[in-house]
């Protein structure tokens, strides 16, 4: 069942002044934060300040702001940790497609190599037989 309190932004962990607190970066209309449950050192979500649900939702100037401030963290990542060599970007739009808060966000995970045996497939991953082909 659907947590229609986070769908209207009230009680959002992703609204308010919470989430200001924990900005790291901005453009525009969106901001970034570090992952709670990072995957890897440095995993970051970018969101729009506006509560939208995914990322479907977005206008076109907060899809422009989300692009312009993902470069602009790939470039901050590789300069605080040089063994960053890659980076999965994903976005979960919808309760089966993994999204447990409803408001839009999307993650920047830098990976380094040897962090796993065989990165091969990515983020094919989110189905594990779909995984290697």
């Amino acid at each position: 069942m659907r947590n229609m309190e986070n769908e209207v932004g009230s009680g959002c962990p992703f609204c308010g002044e919470k989430v200001e607190k924990r900005m790291i970066a901005q453009e525009g209309t969106v901001i970034a934060i570090r992952d709670k449950y990072s995957v890897t050192n440095l995993h970051t979500l970018i969101l729009p300040r506006r509560h939208v649900s995914d990322y479907f939702d977005f206008t076109s100037e907060e899809r422009e702001d989300a692009h312009s401030l993902l470069y602009s963290l790939r470039e901050a990542n590789r300069k605080e940790d040089p063994s960053v060599t890659g980076f999965n970007m994903g976005v979960n739009c919808g309760h089966s497609a993994g999204q447990t808060i409803m408001h839009a966000h999307i993650h920047l995970i830098p990976r380094r190599d040897g962090d796993v045996p065989n990165p091969r497939g990515g983020v094919r991953g989110v189905i594990p037989d779909k995984m290697n082909y």
